[in-house]
């Protein structure tokens, strides 16, 4: 009778250390599913709500960008029309230099040129000055004054001298001619030229001296 009761004894005792085995291994299986599963009951997830690491976009940041792309644009336009304008100058200014440095290679010795048809002028008079009947006995005085005009006609020739050479019936021309006098002559009309005192030159294409003639004032 005591055999069995030891017997019952360790038996009853197994089988409470065994439940307490079981219920210990259901506690820590609970314990790891509630770690496991996500806390979807007290609280839902958004699925749309920005992530933890984006910022919030500002307010407004767009339209500053585009106001300072607009005042890029506004100062490029700027730039590109002083950049224009300065090449126009730059350009302007090549062009007057241009000018004036040909200008002056043309024109630059007008006064000299001028100067020299005095000298022109007393050849003229002085071979006119001999008479025809001592033409023959001043032969070769008149042939170096001669000579001498035509190397002077020359010398002017290759500076862009040339002579304006009026005729007695010509048409007088105030763009190339100046009026000494005028006086009535029969067979003639208002204007023609009656006299040539003195020849006129051109200067390339500008007037360095005018031709001086006496004008008819005959009427019509």
């Amino acid at each position: 009778m005591a055999k069995e009761t030891d017997s019952d004894i360790e038996a009853a005792i197994e089988e409470m250390l065994k439940g307490d085995r079981e219920d210990l291994g259901a506690s820590e299986a609970n314990k790891v599913r509630r770690k496991a599963r996500p806390q979807q009951d007290d609280e839902q997830i958004d699925i749309n709500a920005p992530d933890a690491g984006e910022e919030p976009p500002v307010v407004g940041e767009d339209d500053g960008i585009a106001a300072e792309m607009e005042a890029l644009r506004a100062e490029n336009e700027e730039l590109k029309d002083r950049f224009v304008r300065a090449l126009a100058d730059a350009e302007n200014s090549r062009k007057r230099a241009e000018r004036e440095r040909r200008e002056a290679e043309s024109y630059g010795g007008s006064k000299l040129s001028r100067d020299m048809l005095s000298v022109f002028d007393n050849l003229q008079r002085a071979v006119d000055a001999i008479p025809a009947e001592s033409r023959e006995q001043n032969a070769a005085l008149i042939e170096g004054l001669e000579l001498t005009m035509r190397e002077l006609l020359a010398v002017f020739g290759r500076h862009g001298i040339k002579r304006i050479t009026p005729e007695i019936g010509d048409r007088f021309d105030p763009k190339m001619h100046e009026a000494m006098f005028e006086a009535p002559v029969p067979d003639s009309k208002a204007g023609d030229i009656i006299q040539v005192m003195s020849e006129g030159f051109m200067l390339h294409d500008r007037l360095l001296r005018a031709a001086q003639v006496g004008v008819s004032s005959t009427p019509k």
